[in-house]
C-alpha cells in the first residue's frame, strides 16, 4: 500500500511539472483507479461568447481519466488512444472539477470515464477514453519523483 501511495504522489508531481500546466494551473489528487482535477477559471479561458472554451473541458476530462488509468500502472506512461467528450452546459467563472474513474482494464487497454462539474455540482460535460501502455518508463527524468 505504501508503494501505491508513493506512486500516486509521483504521478501528481509529474502532472504538476508539465509545462502546459503552468498556464492552466490545475491541481490533481490521485487514488487507486481515480483522479480528480480542479481548475480555477479565468477570463483568458473564454471563447468569443464569453464562456470557457471546450479545450479546457477536454483537458480536465482527459487528465482525470488518464491519471485514473495510470494510477493502476506503475512502470510506464500511458497514451490516450481515443477520447470522447459530451458537452452539457456552459460555464464562465468559478472552479471546475473533473473526476475520472477506471471502468475497465484488460491486458492491453484501460477505459476510464470522467465527469466535469462546476462549483455548484452541476454537470458541465462528461467524457470517456481508452488508454494503452507506452514504452516510456516512469522515471525522475519525466518528473516521476517525490521531490
Amino acid at each position: 500500500e505504501a508503494m501505491s501511495h508513493d506512486h500516486y504522489r509521483k504521478l501528481e508531481r509529474m502532472y504538476g511539472s508539465a509545462r502546459t500546466n503552468e498556464y492552466y494551473r490545475p491541481t490533481m489528487l490521485i487514488s487507486e483507479g481515480r483522479a480528480e482535477v480542479v481548475i480555477e477559471l479565468r477570463p483568458d479561458f473564454h471563447h468569443a461568447l464569453d464562456a470557457v472554451h471546450g479545450s479546457v473541458y477536454f483537458k480536465a476530462l482527459d487528465d482525470a481519466a488518464f491519471f485514473a488509468s495510470n494510477s493502476l500502472i506503475d512502470d510506464v506512461f500511458l497514451l490516450t488512444v481515443t477520447f470522447n467528450v459530451y458537452f452539457t452546459r456552459p460555464v464562465a467563472e468559478g472552479v471546475i472539477t473533473s473526476v475520472g474513474n477506471v471502468v475497465h482494464r484488460s491486458r492491453r487497454l484501460l477505459i476510464a470515464e470522467s465527469v466535469l462539474t462546476d462549483q455548484e455540482g452541476r454537470e458541465l460535460a462528461r467524457g470517456s477514453g481508452t488508454f494503452m501502455k507506452s514504452r516510456v518508463e516512469l522515471t525522475p527524468e519525466i518528473g516521476y519523483a517525490l521531490d
